[in-house]
């Protein structure tokens, strides 16, 4: 009976360690997102709303009237994505779109009466969200804070290339 070598464990360099899916920060990010929506969904339900659809409630309770090209920048998010989101909204009675006195180019968002209204019940869903976090209060400003500065720096640094 033949006996084979023992091969050796392979090493790994410690630059393909960081190839390593769990040490990618791009995929926490990302599970974590996709984990956090879906806590969200069964609460926006029962409020009829979408989460991108809750972003733009959470602005304009912070502040009405805004343009939407306000709404875009905030959110991050083109007017082609960004326009049909509001139609819905504005279907459901929750906003009204109009043109901006001072500039007919601009087209400004308004909450309506039942827009303003469902502020009341969106109240419950914070503090749902911390619970399901896990976190106390403190830690998640500084997670959210932590996580607004990254996004800023990664804005002010130029996009890389692989150069093979």
């Amino acid at each position: 009976m033949l006996r084979r070598k023992a091969t050796p464990a392979r090493t790994q360099s410690s630059a393909d360690e960081w190839l390593q899916l769990d040490r990618q920060l791009c995929f926490a990010l990302y599970a974590s997102s996709l984990a956090m929506t879906k806590q969200y969904k069964p609460l926006l339900a029962a409020l009829g709303l979408t989460y991108p659809q809750y972003l733009v409630m959470l602005l304009l309770w912070e502040s009405d009237g805004m343009s939407v090209s306000s709404l875009g920048q905030r959110l991050s998010l083109d007017s082609g994505t960004l326009t049909p989101l509001l139609k819905r909204l504005e279907a459901n009675g929750l906003i009204n779109r109009q043109r901006a006195v001072d500039d007919e180019r601009r087209v400004d968002i308004f909450l309506s009466e039942a827009g303003n209204a469902l502020r009341v019940q969106a109240r419950q869903i914070p503090p749902q969200m911390a619970c399901a976090t896990a976190c106390s209060l403190e830690e998640l400003q500084s997670l959210t804070q932590r996580l607004h500065q990254l996004r800023q720096q990664l804005s002010l640094f130029p996009v890389p290339s692989l150069n093979p």
